[in-house]
């Protein structure tokens, strides 16, 4: 009965505000993220808050390896440790503590390893909250045992992906000859999400409705990395949606597509919201 009690209170704590369990021997500068705090009686040791595309895992292969998909968005990593070998929680208490947390406020389990000898286990939770998607990396640490530690990494992407309606896409090409379309691709990757499917419903509904429209698919970037990559990777890009449009049923004579790389800006490359407002693909009208 203590046992179940405990839980219970371990759960709640869990989703009180930060600074409620703020310690004073925390690392300087850190502080709990406002979505999950931590586990009682912990400290933070390591404490990281910029953007960056972290690896998350959300399945597995074929071959039983692990896949991977890089989550990329503004990123806080905290590392909670334990004096207190006999206050601290089991690894699979401690995931399913925050595992009940993320579905308490209608966020999903992606994937779960469960802790076995030499494993603390892992798990991968999602909620979309404040407009964004929020994904959480939970990790027991086991090495430093009798006392442990742990490891949350928090990702909250601010989706940049639009659904554009096939009416408001021929408006645009109508009266600027373009329009810009933001379709989420994977950090340095080209294959379409399924998040992208939607703008590729309208790009198709608009083709069909428009019988003598012909278009350009453009890829553009940012300017991170090397010229040469981008523009690889902005006509891969191009491809990949040219390719789903003829695979829906358009007629492949009315497309073609390119990629301009990071040559074309239309925002400042200094800043985040620059870089992904430059991460683009433009449908542009040919005659």
């Amino acid at each position: 009965m203590k046992s179940i009690a405990r839980i219970a209170m371990v759960f709640a704590a869990l989703l009180l505000p930060a600074v409620a369990l703020a310690d004073k021997n925390d690392a300087r500068g850190s502080k709990d993220h406002p979505l999950l705090t931590r586990y009682p009686d912990s400290i933070i040791t390591d404490y990281q808050h910029n953007y960056n595309s972290v690896p998350m895992t959300v399945g597995a292969n074929a071959d039983g390896t692990a896949k991977v998909q890089n989550v990329e968005g503004q990123m806080t990593a905290i590392t909670y440790f334990y004096h207190d070998a006999d206050k601290q929680p089991s690894p699979l208490q401690l995931l399913r503590n925050y595992e009940a947390a993320i579905k308490d406020i209608k966020g999903e389990v992606v994937f779960e390893r469960l802790p076995k000898e030499g494993d603390g286990g892992e798990a991968t939770l999602k909620v979309t909250t404040g407009g964004k998607d929020v994904w959480v990396k939970v990790e027991p640490e086991i090495w430093s045992a009798p006392t442990q530690s742990y490891k949350l990494t928090i990702v909250e992407v601010e989706s940049m992906a639009q659904v554009v309606s096939a009416n408001a896409m021929l408006d645009a090409l109508n009266k600027d000859g373009f329009i810009a379309l933001y379709i989420n691709f994977d950090t340095n990757k080209s294959d379409l999400k399924a998040d992208g499917e939607g703008t590729v419903k309208e790009i198709v509904s608009l083709m069909h409705s428009s019988p003598d429209l012909k278009l350009s698919i453009e890829g553009h970037t940012d300017n991170v990395g090397t010229a040469a990559a981008n523009q690889k990777l902005s006509e891969a890009r191009a491809r990949a949606v040219m390719a789903a449009v003829i695979k829906a049923g358009i007629d492949k004579s009315r497309l073609t597509a390119k990629g301009l790389g990071q040559t074309v800006p239309i925002a400042d490359n200094r800043t985040e919201d620059g870089r992904a407002k430059n991460r683009r693909v433009e449908l542009v009208k040919q005659k």
